[in-house]
């Protein structure tokens, strides 16, 4: 259960991400894809501060590493999930924090499927999360991914903190991504064009070398010319 570019892809489409530090829906400040000083990093230093792309994805990949992946893996350590498993858990837990403590996983592992997608669907509050839990449990039980690459940023947040949605814009972060966790872009990005093939050598039949072998025409011609010109 690895913490790939499509697992982070997944978590980040759902979030969006804000360069400053900003209020979320509840007042809480955040920063990036949804980190707040709760996730482990101090987003104060952030307000009215704007980050490069690199360092805010950076922060996001290491946490979702190293604060939220291990809890997953612990609670699924007996029933290996499948990639977009683990993408759909780890995108739970990093909105909630209760993978530990909710009941679905539990169903799932058990084996009682209907009961776990309905465990699932009932963290619905509040009434904006509905979408994004729909879009978690359709990829934890039917494996459908909803991220294309690319997530809503908001370049600018308003004089209360919160995003102006007036500068929502859609950015492709694959690469990005895929950078900040170590990979090579070509593994997440569209890879780039190959190159031209070089030009054709010159046809040097062009230029006239006289043959190496004496006598016939070539041989006439020549000395013809060095005769003309006192050579």
């Amino acid at each position: 259960m690895k913490v790939t570019a499509d697992v982070a892809l997944e978590t980040a489409a759902h979030e969006g991400l804000v360069r400053q530090t900003y209020r979320d829906s509840k007042g809480v400040l955040t920063w990036s894809i949804g980190v707040t000083n709760a996730s482990g990093h101090n987003v104060d230093r952030y307000i009215g501060k704007p980050q490069p792309m690199e360092h805010c994805l950076a922060i996001y990949a290491w946490l979702l590493e190293t604060r939220y992946a291990p809890a997953v893996r612990e609670v699924f350590a007996k029933k290996p999930l499948t990639e977009a498993q683990f993408a759909a858990a780890l995108s739970f837990h990093y909105n909630t924090g209760a993978i530990k403590s909710a009941t679905w996983p539990k169903l799932w592992l058990a084996g009682d499927i209907a009961a776990a997608k309905t465990a699932f669907m009932a963290w619905n509050k509040p009434a904006e999360i509905v979408e994004r839990r729909r879009k978690e449990c359709d990829l934890f039980f039917g494996g459908k991914w909803s991220n294309n690459g690319r997530i809503t940023e908001y370049t600018r947040v308003t004089a209360k903190m919160t995003p102006d949605g007036a500068s929502a814009k859609r950015v492709d972060v694959r690469a990005a991504i895929a950078a900040a966790l170590g990979a090579p872009a070509s593994q997440a990005a569209e890879p780039a064009p190959a190159p031209p093939p070089p030009a054709p050598p010159p046809d040097r039949s062009i230029y006239l070398d006289p043959p190496a072998a004496e006598g016939g025409f070539w041989s006439r011609f020549w000395a013809g010319l060095k005769r003309s010109f006192g050579g």
